[in-house]
């Protein structure tokens, strides 16, 4: 952050700037809000104005490429070989909407028993839509991080706990009813436990 705050601070028309990964070693949210707002900085400052080569792991931030003139994405081109990847050193246009972690994982050597389950936690993230892959650019740019609205750090290994704070940030303390009120707490009860709106556990 202080390599960041530095280049941001002293960039000029005539600087070239090489970013990469910023927010990495964050929170997921976190990072990828840091990296988003970055980029819209860096787009929307004329003192700055400079040419920049920002590589991000956060697919959702390419989202930004369709409302910024003047992003454009790029990716290194991969072809998938059985269950190994081969990295073709060709840059072509446009994003990609996948990762290939736990495959660099597994050439550089980490234990089978770490890719393994690093593999069954992927496929339960995606199973309650929660890994990166399951967040295309127009979902990111819909969800609300164009209009400024906040993000939170989610649980990884709670579905409910990621659907209760939906809930509760969809509520507006300053215009609910009392009616209402108590409506939304017997639906935020039901999906604490696990059930539908009929009362049917859902477990």
């Amino acid at each position: 952050m202080i390599e960041l705050a530095n280049i941001i601070n002293n960039a000029t028309p005539r600087s070239i700037l090489l970013l990469d990964e910023i927010g990495r070693g964050t929170s997921t949210f976190d990072g990828l809000s840091i990296a988003w707002a970055t980029v819209e900085y860096l787009h929307n400052t004329p003192r700055i104005a400079a040419k920049t080569l920002f590589a991000t792991h956060f697919h959702e931030v390419t989202a930004i490429a369709q409302h910024l003139p003047n992003v454009r994405n790029f990716h290194v081109q991969v072809k998938e070989w059985g269950d190994s990847v081969i990295f073709l050193r060709k840059i072509l246009s446009g994003s990609t909407d996948h990762s290939y972690g736990i495959h660099v994982a597994r050439m550089a050597g980490v234990p089978p028993a770490i890719i393994t389950r690093a593999r069954e936690i992927l496929d339960n993230l995606e199973a309650m839509g929660l890994a990166p892959e399951h967040f295309s650019a127009q979902d990111t740019a819909e969800s609300g991080f164009l209009q400024g609205s906040g993000a939170y750090q989610i649980s990884l290994f709670s579905q409910e706990e990621t659907i209760l704070r939906h809930s509760l940030q969809s509520i507006d303390p300053e215009t609910i009813t009392p009616r209402e009120a108590i409506q939304k707490l017997f639906e935020l009860k039901r999906i604490l436990l696990g059930k539908d709106q009929s009362g049917n556990n859902t477990r």
